[in-house]
């Protein structure tokens, strides 16, 4: 029996895109062009391979098998065919992170993943707004949030312990208590899950006199603003990481409440982890963290 080689790369494409209109698209031919070329594969395996989900396509069982199966000859005679054409094979990650995670945590950290994969290229896209995954190409977003998303793959980035910092020549380390913050400005990241009236209810503190404020929609802002002597900021050990071990920032505050959150989530559909870039951009993530904790910037003050 001749191999359907057209069908299969189609079925690929649409079981990867996760809709029929997505693969027409990136293969420039009509929808219903890709579905006759499933369907030719369907009765040639003798098994439905996919059934409609809302406006895109799940697999069935034996789709998801026969996509796991194929996924790396696919990728692998792609490759192949860009070298013979002597086009350098280079797979695109197009992932999505919140601005102050990318530029302070994330952005440090890849060259690494670069260096130790050649041919691969980033595709970093800075925002706050959600993705809507059935509509724009991202394969992994850094969503911040509480990790609530149905229908989504989700996974916690790390743990982050929220400390009050500021430089070391506008407060020194352990000078104040925590009632004593109200004498100066207090720097506020206005989309933080953590907030200066919380944690003065948990450190069981009134403030001696209004504290002076100023605001910032970003943490990177606030955290950057901190490190110039503008104030006192409340921030996550995970985006000031690099501030706190260099000793830009300090706590300035003796025995401070801990306060840990998980606000930074790994989110994608599910089927995209069937993809070897996810899978491959998902190890070195967790990998990063892991290492990052075993540092122990989770506690430096």
């Amino acid at each position: 029996m001749q191999i359907p080689l057209r069908a299969i790369g189609v079925f690929h494409a649409a079981a990867r895109c996760g809709s029929i209109s997505r693969a027409a698209e990136e293969l420039g031919v009509t929808p219903s062009a890709v579905s006759q070329q499933i369907q030719t594969l369907e009765v040639q395996l003798g098994t439905a391979l996919m059934v409609k989900a809302g406006r895109g396509v799940a697999l069935t069982e034996a789709g998801e098998r026969y996509f796991e199966l194929i996924g790396d000859e696919i990728e692998r005679i792609s490759d192949a065919t860009n070298h013979i054409r002597g086009f350098r094979a280079v797979t695109t990650r197009n992932i999505r992170a919140t601005p102050t995670l990318a530029t302070k945590w994330l952005l440090g950290r890849l060259p690494g993943f670069l260096d130790g994969n050649p041919g691969l290229e980033v595709h970093l896209d800075g925002t706050n707004e959600p993705t809507d995954f059935s509509k724009e190409g991202v394969d992994l977003e850094i969503r911040h949030g509480e990790g609530r998303w149905p229908g989504l793959f989700v996974e916690g980035l790390a743990e982050e312990w929220f400390l009050p910092v500021c430089a070391p020549g506008y407060c020194p380390a352990a000078s104040l208590s925590a009632a004593e913050l109200g004498r100066h400005r207090l720097i506020h990241s206005v989309k933080s899950q953590v907030q200066w009236g919380t944690w003065f209810q948990i450190a069981e503190a009134v403030p001696g006199e209004t504290p002076r404020r100023v605001l910032f929609d970003r943490s990177h802002m606030s955290i950057d603003a901190a490190a110039g002597g503008m104030g006192i900021a409340l921030e996550s050990t995970l985006m000031m990481w690099r501030e706190l071990r260099e000793g830009a920032l300090v706590c300035p505050v003796r025995d401070p409440p801990a306060i840990c959150r998980t606000t930074q989530w790994l989110v994608c559909p599910r089927e995209h982890l069937r993809h070897r870039k996810v899978q491959a951009f998902l190890a070195w993530l967790r990998a990063e963290r892991d290492a990052w904790a075993l540092e122990g910037h989770r506690h430096e003050i």
